[in-house]
């Protein structure tokens, strides 16, 4: 009984020191359970129709701009109003030997009104009009970067996501081949290199998940600061990508960026706003009015006690030539710069969607690419080789180079997918509109 018990301490000692030197078990504990569907699941899952229509209704960036938009609607009204109307009292003759005895004195009570000369009230609700325009220009420039950003960093995360779904059927593979090695470890068919291989392409794998979780992570707080809610949420991007059959012409996008570009828009109506305060300061030539009537007090004895006062001055601009003249000069000025500026913004568009095409065809060429020759090609050498490997017909370093190139491929097949929808992104703000084009599922 004492020599069965020595036995079986022995035999227990044995296995934990087999354990202990076991490279195997030591690899496989560095593994990492597959993380895709668990993070998903646990997620608040948003289609891209979804996250824009968020970020549309509680983007800060978006409500700052549509408080601009108010400010200048509430200056309107005030722009063509009136001047405040005036009050006067005026005390004439009163005697200094008396200076409180107002019966001695002419007492006036007036009330007065300046009027603009004919026209200025329009013009200048007219420019107060174009600044609402102006400023609504502005927010629909602000709504189609925040979309557009909202599109680059949704298919960022969605990329993310089949990063981690590649990673986890690569953490799949590589837990079949270390258990392949580790049987033919055990039975003497693989050398020792072959065990710290293992151990190598299963630290890769660990450190690809650490990149993978921090990008995500990233992406998910420029994804939830986006829609206004807190960078920290769980969030998960929903939907296919796809890849246009063809992008528009450059013609086709300049014609559609002057129609739809807010700043073009915008550059636009400053130029009309310009012309429009060029004519306020002509109308500077017309003289403005004022009217005032009013209530006199005359002194005690007077033959006529109550009488009243009527008053009506224009202002004589004629006589101030010098001044009106380079007020004039200056608007004119203030436009041709305006009618500059706008001419800059153009040529700024128009490169920037030259650059933009030029960059997502280059994208578009990548994406067909990996799609239609390096994928196929990777899965067909990975299948190939891991067979191979199970009925010894080649090495392990094989089958873990196979894998790598399979899983570098995937990684920059998802990446391009995602830099091609960067450049879309990027296009249609250069454009200032969505870009209709027939698209592929990839």
């Amino acid at each position: 009984m004492r020599a069965v018990r020595v036995l079986a301490f022995i035999l227990s000692l044995s296995l934990g020191l087999w354990a202990q030197i076991d490279p195997f078990a030591s690899a496989a504990s560095m593994l990492p359970a597959p993380q895709h569907q668990r993070r998903v699941a646990a997620a608040d899952r948003l289609t891209l129709e979804q996250a824009q229509a968020a970020a549309l209704a509680n983007s800060p960036e978006i409500r700052l701009a549509a408080r601009r938009v108010a400010v200048a609607q509430a200056r309107q009204p005030a722009a063509g109003a009136l001047d405040d109307p005036s009050l006067m009292y005026r005390g004439w003759g009163v005697p200094l030997k008396s200076p409180y005895d107002l019966n001695q004195a002419q007492n006036m009570f007036m009330i007065g009104q300046n009027f603009p000369g004919p026209g200025k009230r329009a013009l200048r609700s007219e420019v107060a009009g174009e600044d609402i325009t102006i400023a609504k220009a502005g927010l629909e420039a602000v709504k189609h970067d925040v979309t557009a950003r909202v599109r680059t960093a949704f298919y960022s995360l969605l990329r993310n996501s089949e990063e981690m779904r590649i990673h986890d059927e690569q953490v799949a593979l590589a837990r079949e081949g270390v258990e392949a090695a580790r049987i033919k470890y055990t039975v003497g068919r693989v050398p020792q290199q072959d065990v710290l291989k293992a151990q190598v392409a299963l630290t890769r794998l660990v450190d690809h998940l650490v990149m993978l979780e921090t990008d995500g992570a990233m992406v998910r707080a420029t994804l939830n600061t986006l829609m206004g809610r807190d960078p920290g949420t769980p969030v998960e991007a929903v939907g296919e990508q796809a890849v246009a059959a063809r992008l528009p012409s450059l013609l086709e996008l300049e014609k559609t960026a002057l129609e739809n570009r807010p700043e073009l828009v915008a550059a636009s109506l400053t130029v009309q706003q310009g012309e429009t305060r060029t004519r306020l300061a002509e109308k500077a030539y017309t003289p403005d009015y004022s009217v005032s009537a009013g209530y006199m007090l005359m002194p005690s004895g007077s033959t006529n006690r109550n009488t009243y006062s009527a008053e009506l001055s224009m202002t004589l601009p004629w006589l101030n030539r010098r001044k009106h003249d380079a007020e004039i000069a200056e608007a004119k000025t203030d436009t041709a710069v305006r009618q500059a500026e706008y001419d800059n913004q153009r040529a700024v568009v128009f490169q920037q969607i030259q650059e933009a095409l030029i960059r997502a065809n280059a994208a578009h060429k990548l994406v067909d690419l990996y799609h239609n020759t390096l994928r196929p090609q990777a899965e067909a050498t990975l299948k190939a080789t891991a067979a191979a490997y199970q009925t010894d017909r080649t090495d392990f370093l094989n089958l873990l180079d196979s894998q790598n190139m399979s899983l570098d491929v995937d990684i920059s097949y998802f990446r391009a997918l995602a830099d091609y929808e960067s450049r879309v992104a990027e296009l249609e703000r250069a454009v200032g509109a969505p870009i209709a084009m027939p698209e592929v599922k990839q």
